[in-house]
């Protein structure tokens, strides 16, 4: 009877870590992107086209299967009201994927719950959770591979899950290529049903690309790789890792170029890796898994230069796994050594977490929103274009028809990127004439100055220090402590 009751510790743990971060809800940090993958689902509603802006098809979302799925929430919650479903779906999704590992990892079931908090807590876990992005779900779907795929060996789960999380994102090969690799090694074997699920997981997203958008990779990938490529030096290649890697291979971002904190947790995470794998263990292939793919994955994308937060969520809480089963497993000491993980990181990362989601949240809902709720109600006529960066909340909460300056959610900007590169904006602006022109610069000041002041006035100023105060007073602290946004020049054509 007791052990019956001990089995359903870990699932207690969930239900109270989901219970506990939903706190982070209160905060409205959302993440911009997710608010295009939401304009995606809803434009699949409006006019039954996965695109961006009306009937034109164009993969302006990274994922499909979330925006699937977020079509799914908008359906039966509605628009005004499916956001917050959506976030408790997202934080229960991964919840659950940490206890699978726990699973694969620990034995003990009061082990596992406290592992399932902890990993819980982390400041990443927290954003994969309430942020709105994808990695929630693609966090499940990868531990539900390793748990039902390979530690059960069910051969549906080498089939299905791999198909599914290709639709996520077609960068989890990397994943799915590091899983293969490590259990080749392990039981000098190849499990052919799981290289099926790879093989139709590739064929299946790589022709809907192709068969819909008639793609193969992702226009958001396309797009990004054309705005942001510069061509490096071997030297300069190597300075950009330096000056960036503390910042997105940590949990904490840290003003400057070096992060001290960054490579000590690093090394810390790597002794606890050796001294675990030292141990013979079935458990170790899967140490090795989630560890080798924490390492690539960082590796690959800071070498390509992508700088953004949300790449490195799982990585960051991968890595970071080792620590915690090393310090649920210190026998005699393991008081002492939980004492410490709690004291010294849990609560400080914790803490800064909440201040972090706090200033963020003011900056992004209560600061970004505000613009998109204005042209929402200043222009009525949704057929107008504006002209912008970055395509998250403006254009969602506005309502009009958006080109972004990067291409994500409107091709034809590509096309002027490698037209003329140095000139694609302002060629932008006189072809296209969009009514709107966001722009955190004085357009009025700028090397096209005179043509903007010709055809454009400007309507609004969005300040970020209009929005640092609070009737509490220790939100207004923490807001002034960290600001969060970009000043703001709202622009409308009047010819």
């Amino acid at each position: 009877m007791s052990e019956t009751k001990n089995s359903k510790i870990p699932r207690y743990a969930v239900i109270f870590t989901v219970a506990f971060k939903l706190l982070f809800l209160l905060t409205n940090y959302i993440q911009e992107d997710a608010f295009i993958t939401w304009r995606v689902a809803q434009n699949l509603m409006d006019y039954g086209v996965i695109g961006f802006n009306g009937p034109v098809k164009i993969s302006a979302s990274t994922t499909h299967l979330y925006v699937f799925v977020s079509y799914l929430f908008n359906l039966i919650f509605g628009k005004e009201n499916f956001i917050v479903p959506l976030l408790v779906f997202n934080s229960v999704l991964f919840t659950i994927g940490s206890l699978f590992l726990s699973h694969l990892l620990l034995k003990n079931a009061w082990d596992k719950a406290i592992f399932i908090f902890f990993i819980g807590i982390l400041p990443p876990a927290i954003k994969i959770s309430i942020l709105g992005m994808e990695y929630g779900i693609l966090f499940f779907l990868e531990m539900a591979l390793l748990y039902y795929g390979f530690y059960q060996s069910k051969r549906w789960a080498q089939i299905i899950f791999p198909i599914l999380i290709l639709f996520t994102r077609i960068d989890t090969v990397i994943f799915l290529g590091i899983v293969f690799l490590v259990d080749i090694f392990w039981t000098k074997k190849i499990k052919w049903f799981y290289v099926l699920g790879c093989i139709v997981g590739i064929a299946v997203t790589l022709a809907f690309n192709w068969l819909y958008f008639g793609e193969i990779v992702n226009n958001t990938i396309v797009a990004k790789k054309l705005a942001y490529s510069k061509d490096f030096t071997f030297d300069q290649n190597l300075e950009y890792f330096r000056l960036n890697f503390g910042n997105f291979w940590g949990m904490l971002k840290l003003p400057g170029d070096f992060n001290p904190l960054t490579i000590i947790i690093l090394i810390f995470e790597l002794l606890c890796f050796i001294y675990l794998i030292r141990q013979r263990n079935k458990r170790n292939v899967f140490l090795w898994v989630i560890f080798i793919f924490g390492w690539v994955k960082q590796l690959v994308f800071l070498s390509q230069k992508s700088l953004f937060d949300w790449y490195y969520w799982v990585p960051q809480v991968l890595l970071f796994v080792p620590v915690v089963i090393f310090v649920l497993e210190q026998k005699e000491k393991k008081k002492r050594w939980l004492s410490l993980l709690i004291v010294i990181y849990i609560i400080p990362m914790l803490a800064f977490q909440t201040v972090h989601s706090i200033a963020t949240g003011n900056g992004e809902w209560n600061y970004r929103r505000t613009i998109g709720l204005f042209l929402n109600q200043y222009e009525k006529d949704k057929n107008q274009w504006i002209f912008l960066e970055p395509a998250g909340y403006v254009p969602y909460f506005s309502g009009l028809k958006t080109i972004d300056e990067v291409g994500l959610v409107d091709k034809k900007v590509q096309e002027e990127i490698k037209k003329d590169k140095p000139n694609f904006w302002i060629n932008t602006v006189k072809n296209r004439k969009p009514k709107y022109l966001l722009s955190y610069d004085d357009l009025f000041a700028s090397k096209n100055g005179t043509y903007i002041k010709v055809h454009y006035k400007l309507i609004k100023e969005f300040r970020v220090k209009d929005h640092l105060k609070s009737d509490n007073k220790i939100l207004e602290k923490i807001y002034i402590l960290k600001p969060s946004g970009t000043d703001y020049n709202l622009y409308e054509r009047i010819d």
